[in-house]
């Protein structure tokens, strides 16, 4: 058998990323595949170990792009930990407010962005306009629309202010009308189902053999794991959504997981707003001194929360010094993302690899950390 050597990516529009993906095809068909991480060279884990506690709050943001307060979460909540911390009231509140936003922003550069692999191009145009209305709160909030450094030890940097919450509100109220049209757009295109109907299957033995989490698993095997319910952080046990589940992980299912999975969030934002403390500290400082100089006490913990693309957690071991003696990020992404890739991408064809990425919900910086 003759095989022709193919690269999707680095510089590739289906690839989420600096990664990429050796194919050896035979014909149309992948028969081959090899996961090629390293193409950011910035080893998040040693970096983070070279640098003052504080100083990586700049940092951690940068190890998942489209959803990047999900690190300054796992970071804050390991240090409060070690420390033994108190959180206000109303931090935790405001904490989830971002989170779910950040969920929503991911979700709508998600299924908008599934629209490009098949020529619907409509859909990224209509899923990064709407995720531009979620950075401008972002951007009101902490002066920054991608990179936040808002969720801080301790708490979060300044409350919110009335307006806006108002401006939460309008957003969540326009993009409950919008997402119908998301559905008629991508989810009942009959193209759309085509490529990905009965295809790019995740059975579920491959879910426990890798250990994937999140949608990939919720689709597969039928259970609610999802870490908001089943590990509560934050105040996510004082709120009320719906996890859903199925039994078949084809890539339709997963795209539609992620469309359900946005009402869900515009769910959780409004009862946030609704049960907060109207006033109340929002930070607690870590340190009566310099806190360039601050230390953590001498532990090790691991803390986890549920992202996009599944559980996400750090593992920190500190030997009481002014910077972390070990760090270690469970990548969501990371199990179908790299072995998953090699062992299950083969069999797939050529135009249908950047689905794949896609569906599986694949991140590279959490792989190349």
């Amino acid at each position: 058998m003759k095989e022709l050597k193919l690269y999707l990516g680095p510089n590739h529009p289906g690839m989420h990323g600096n990664f990429s993906v050796h194919m050896y095809v035979d014909g149309d068909t992948i028969v081959r595949a090899r996961p090629m991480p390293g193409m950011l060279h910035r080893g998040f884990e040693k970096l983070m170990e070279r640098r003052l506690w504080m100083n990586n709050l700049a940092l951690i943001p940068r190890i998942c792009v489209p959803e990047p307060d999900i690190n300054e979460m796992v970071y804050a909540m390991a240090i409060e930990e070690l420390t033994g911390i108190e959180v206000p009231e109303k931090a935790h509140w405001i904490r989830m407010i971002i989170l779910e936003l950040a969920r929503i922003a991911n979700h709508l550069m998600s299924l908008g962005g599934i629209g490009g692999p098949v020529g619907l191009y409509t859909g990224p145009n209509w899923g990064l306009a709407d995720r531009d209305l979620i950075l401008d709160i972002f951007e009101e909030i902490t002066g920054a629309r991608v990179y936040h450094m808002y969720i801080v030890p301790g708490g979060v940097r300044k409350d919110l202010s009335e307006e806006t919450i108002e401006k939460i509100k309008s957003f969540l109220d326009y993009l409950e009308n919008r997402l119908p049209e998301y559905e008629d757009l991508i989810l009942k295109n009959s193209l759309f189902q085509r490529r990905t109907k009965d295809k790019l299957l995740l059975p579920a033995e491959v879910v426990w053999e890798l250990g994937v989490t999140g949608i990939g698993m919720r689709s597969a095997v039928g259970e609610a794991y999802d870490i908001r319910k089943v590990d509560p952080y934050a105040r996510y046990d004082q709120v009320e959504f719906y996890v859903p589940t199925a039994n078949y992980s084809d890539g339709y299912t997963r795209v539609y997981f992620k469309y359900l999975e946005t009402y869900q969030s515009i769910k959780i934002i409004r009862q946030v707003i609704e049960k907060m403390p109207k006033k109340g500290k929002v930070w607690n400082k870590i340190s009566s001194g310099n806190a360039l100089r601050w230390r953590v006490p001498k532990g090790q913990v691991y803390t986890h929360i549920e992202c996009t693309r599944g559980e996400y957690g750090y593992y920190m071991v500190s030997e009481g010094e002014d910077k972390p003696y070990r760090v270690a990020v469970r990548g969501a992404s990371y199990p179908q993302g790299l072995l998953g890739v090699e062992k299950y991408l083969p069999g797939t064809r050529i135009e249908d690899a950047a689905l794949w990425m896609e569906t599986m919900g694949v991140c590279p910086p959490e792989i190349d950390r």
